[in-house]
């Protein structure tokens, strides 16, 4: 069999709730030869025998979004590497977007996103989080991080730390190149924003985001993380 152009890694952990509607949207990609390996990182749930049939395969790695990503992208056999969280769904012709997006000058990229809930403040947010991330040429885990397996490569994987491997990989991809920023959305769940309460997550994220900036260790980040949620 030829080896699929683009492959699709999923990091998940008990998300027996959303992974069939996620996985159901992306049959049309798979039908159309995009391998797409689900990575549970050891649910609770029936998160890995709902996703089974709807994916290329399902595999098991230690608990740890940067682990478990490194894992699927070490399983993977596309030239091209998609992270895609699980309450996360891709706009339209996602893999032509991102093989336009990889042909050129660009080794990597995200999309811009669009919060669903019932929240006034997501349109704002997810705006600021689009706006931020083309001034800063960093990228989050939710806007879809897509890249060449040579970049992915060449820059030593996700960093292995609980918390910021986003934007860790980012400032390592950055040496590389400049991100390809798409315009086209993905749509994700606001559920974090409005469980949480909206200004305290801001707050949250912000503080922490700062303090890692500063220098502050990930493990300490993450368990500060943890606690406040």
């Amino acid at each position: 069999m030829t080896a699929p152009m683009l492959s699709l890694i999923m990091p998940v952990l008990d998300e027996a709730a959303n992974i069939e509607t996620t996985l159901a949207s992306l049959q049309p990609l798979i039908q159309r030869g995009m391998e797409v390996i689900v990575v549970d990182g050891g649910s609770r749930d029936a998160t890995a025998t709902l996703a089974a049939p709807l994916c290329t395969r399902v595999i098991e790695a230690p608990r740890g979004r940067a682990c478990q990503m490194n894992r699927g992208a070490a399983a993977a056999s596309g030239e091209r590497l998609l992270f895609l969280h699980a309450d996360t769904r891709l706009p339209r012709g996602a893999e032509r977007l991102i093989e336009e997006a990889l042909s050129g000058r660009h080794c990597w990229g995200r999309f811009d996103i669009r919060l669903e809930g019932r929240h006034p403040l997501l349109p704002i947010i997810a705006t600021a989080m689009n706006l931020r991330s083309r001034l800063t040429g960093i990228a989050t885990g939710d806007q879809a991080l897509f890249m060449t397996r040579e970049a992915f490569d060449a820059v030593g994987e996700f960093p292995d730390q609980p918390l910021m491997e986003d934007v860790e990989m980012s400032r390592r991809l950055k040496r590389l190149s400049s991100p390809a920023c798409l315009g086209q959305k993905v749509v994700s769940s606001g559920r974090r924003w409005e469980q949480q309460g909206v200004w305290p997550t801001i707050r949250l994220m912000w503080r922490l985001r700062w303090r890692y900036w500063r220098g502050a260790s990930p493990q300490h980040l993450a368990r500060e993380y943890r606690h406040v949620r």
